[in-house]
């Protein structure tokens, strides 16, 4: 996926007037963020559960080649093959190589952002083999050839009546706008490509050390029927997704399901531990893990490591003003939200997404429910003095910040400047109380009116309020 990140404000702007759009992105706000809130208020430890999971994924990092040196062990131990990619160019064409050493040509995908971030589905087709999305929502948006708009919720930027349409156009069917029926289709078209699919590839929530595992968390099961049918498994996950032990994971996993949807926990939650041993009733004859580097190691002892805590729930986007404004597809890349705006600089360079640090209202509402405690304002700060330092954004920004930093640090100049500007713009506004238009403010007077000031600057205020307490 060619990242266009760089469009984000055209592409915001036409969200702003889609419709069915903001339609859709309203109901994270009584689902998901609603979920969230009523999930932690359950859960009297889950402050502190959010401490051990920052602690956990901060120990698992410092510590990153033990542990995943340990997993490859287990992995063997267990019968399993693992493949170390340097980029995304190795993670395909060891993908590739595992489906044509088995000639196969269907295979099954549950859903991973792992697979997106390296282009995997036009790859495999490019090579013949055909891939099928069985998420629902990845489903929905292969249909529609479209990028996932949200980590947890693929198609969370789509209405029902659109997802009808584009059924009974595809499955060649009845229109029908019945959630039930819906799903009777997809499932009716997905059983078969299990029954079909000669690999199934997954992703992982959790890698563990101790075990050789990989954990996923789905709620329709997909993954599952995506892993045990097929006779060959792959595994794709980032390096970062290891960690030492089992109980680390359901620690980890108390505070996921919440964040993400405000589930207790997801419907299904399964520990894939090599391929099938003799015993076993079903399960894959091949066990593959294919681990990613792709940039992340040069995130290590970086300002940017906290950022690979990241445990992928979305409580980030769910909260973020932006997002809910402008939806996922506006962000141009594979991971969007407040996550995307550290994450794609990262991966693609700053070069070809400076516009994301600066897609933010710094509210701070993403670092207060994120269940690792990442402090992605901070981020994204440290994004934007990288984009200024190498003059990315336009030459008016850049001198009129170094105006205002010039004054900014001369507070005497600052006071003075500050009271004349409010002078000024406080006589002319007094008829209205609001201007419509202003020179330097249209990004605000755009879509809203901005108050004309009244009753001196800020300091001003403060200074007669606390006197009058005195």
């Amino acid at each position: 996926m060619q990242p266009t990140s760089l469009a984000f404000q055209a592409k915001a702007t036409g969200a702003l007037a889609d419709a069915n759009l903001q339609k859709a992105l309203g109901g994270i706000k009584t689902g998901w963020q609603r979920g969230r809130i009523l999930a932690a208020e359950r859960l009297p430890e889950f402050e502190q559960l959010r401490d051990q999971a920052r602690d956990i994924k901060n120990h698992a990092l410092e510590h990153l080649d033990f542990y995943l040196e340990a997993f490859e062990a287990r992995v063997l131990d267990a019968g399993g093959h693992v493949h170390w990619a340097r980029d995304a160019a190795e993670a395909r064409a060891i993908i590739q190589g595992i489906c044509q050493d088995v000639n196969a040509r269907t295979v099954t995908k549950s859903k991973s952002m792992i697979a997106e971030e390296i282009g995997l589905n036009d790859h495999l087709e490019a090579a013949g083999i055909t891939p099928v999305e069985t998420d629902l929502g990845e489903y929905i948006i292969q249909l529609r050839k479209e990028p996932p708009s949200h980590l947890v919720g693929p198609a969370v930027h789509l209405t029902k009546d659109q997802v009808a349409d584009l059924f009974a156009e595809t499955h060649h069917l009845p229109r029908t706008d019945d959630p039930a029926e819906l799903v009777g289709q997809a499932r009716t078209v997905l059983r078969q490509k299990y029954l079909a699919a000669d690999v199934g590839i997954t992703g992982a929530n959790f890698l563990i050390a101790e075990t050789g595992s990989a954990i996923t968390v789905t709620n329709e099961g997909n993954a599952e029927l995506t892993q045990g049918l097929p006779r060959v498994h792959v595994v794709i996950a980032s390096l970062e997704k290891v960690i030492p032990s089992m109980e680390d994971a359901f620690t980890l996993l108390r505070v996921l399901a919440r964040s993400a949807t405000g589930q207790e926990f997801s419907t299904y939650t399964t520990v894939m531990t090599g391929p099938k041993r003799p015993d076993d009733h079903d399960g894959p004859e091949q066990f593959h893990v294919v681990l990613l580097d792709n940039g992340r190691t040069r995130m290590i002892g970086s300002k940017f490591q906290d950022m690979l805590r990241c445990i992928r729930c979305g409580a980030c986007m769910n909260n973020c003003p932006v997002y809910l404004a402008a939806g996922g597809h506006a962000y141009g890349w594979v991971y969007v939200g407040p996550m995307g705006s550290v994450l794609t600089p990262q991966f693609v360079g700053i070069d070809q997404a400076h516009t994301l640090p600066n897609a933010s209202t710094f509210c701070g509402r993403c670092e207060e429910v994120c269940p690792v405690r990442i402090p992605l304002p901070n981020l994204m700060r440290h994004w934007r003095d990288e984009q200024f330092k190498r003059q990315l954004v336009p030459a008016t920004y850049r001198y009129g910040l170094n105006v205002w930093g010039f004054v900014a640090k001369r507070p005497a100049l600052y006071r003075m400047a500050t009271r004349i500007a409010m002078g000024l713009l406080g006589a002319v506004g007094k008829k209205r109380g609001k201007f419509a238009s202003l020179p330097l403010a249209k990004g605000w007077t755009a879509s809203r009116d901005l108050p004309a000031p009244q009753g001196g600057t800020f300091m001003q205020q403060w200074k007669q309020r606390q006197g009058t307490r005195h």
